[in-house]
């Protein structure tokens, strides 16, 4: 019995917070339409607040801080989107337009073909979703396999064995790519610098020497952390440290 009553507090209560949370994403949303974008910001940071994470949440506050001409966090809450949702062009356009607003123009370094691939093709989708690919596959290599087996005829056992042993090898490949995707997730920690303007130094000190200027909205890799100040990687290769509190991470 009290694990019943148990169950039925834990039900009424995630009821009552996706109500409020609902509630407030509708409020936020109205107060967007009509041009009200720093009170709907309030709003959806409060969403924010209540570890709710969600394309579309983060899409709304890039589209708001966009429209506030506030560079770094409009692409930070892109990038965030783009995270969750890889594959949705309206955030992939916005990005380019909120990115087009950042000062630094910075060259990347040229890719090699499996680079490429990479960027190109299995980026496309997160670590998480290429992990649902592997169980899709690994069903459906159990499923055709079955039917290989309890199937009487030779032609129906030779499709079944060729489609099962498709299935499977598309299964290992795309194990090896989540396990390939998560590790280049959690090995390259991007960030976004927030600062106006930040002097990019050569070692983690305030005397040290000054090496180049970063603008806001600037996408940096993190590739280490000294105190409080963050070593970074520019997309042309470019290495130095910045006070952490200047960038933002992904």
């Amino acid at each position: 019995m009290k694990k019943i009553l148990f169950l039925l507090l834990i039900t009424v209560a995630q009821s009552l917070f996706s109500q409020s949370v609902d509630s407030l994403f509708t409020s936020a949303n109205e107060l967007y339409k009509n041009g009200k974008f720093e009170e709907a910001i309030v709003q959806y940071k409060a969403i924010e607040s209540k570890k709710v994470a969600s394309s579309e949440l983060y899409y709304n506050l890039g589209n708001s801080y966009y429209k506030l001409n506030k560079v770094g966090p409009s692409i930070y809450y892109y990038e965030k989107a783009l995270q969750l949702n890889p594959l949705n062009e309206d955030i992939t356009n916005n990005l380019v337009f909120a990115t087009r607003l950042a000062l630094d123009n910075i060259e990347a370094l040229p890719q090699t073909v499996f680079q490429k691939i990479n960027t190109n093709y299995l980026q496309t989708l997160s670590y998480n979703q290429w992990a649902i690919v592997s169980i899709l596959f690994s069903f459906l290599a159990a499923t055709l396999f079955l039917l290989y087996y309890f199937s009487y005829s030779s032609s129906k056992k030779r499709l079944f064995f060729i489609t099962s042993i498709i299935c499977f090898l598309i299964l290992i490949g795309s194990i090896f790519i989540t396990y390939n995707q998560f590790s280049f997730s959690k090995n390259n920690t991007k960030a976004i610098v927030f600062a106006e303007k930040t002097e990019i130094r050569n070692a983690p000190t305030l005397n040290s020497e000054e090496i180049f200027t970063l603008h806001e909205g600037t996408k940096v890799l993190v590739l280490d952390a000294v105190d409080n100040w963050k070593k970074i990687k520019l997309a042309d290769g470019k290495l130095g440290w910045i006070i952490a509190s200047e960038i933002k991470e992904l």
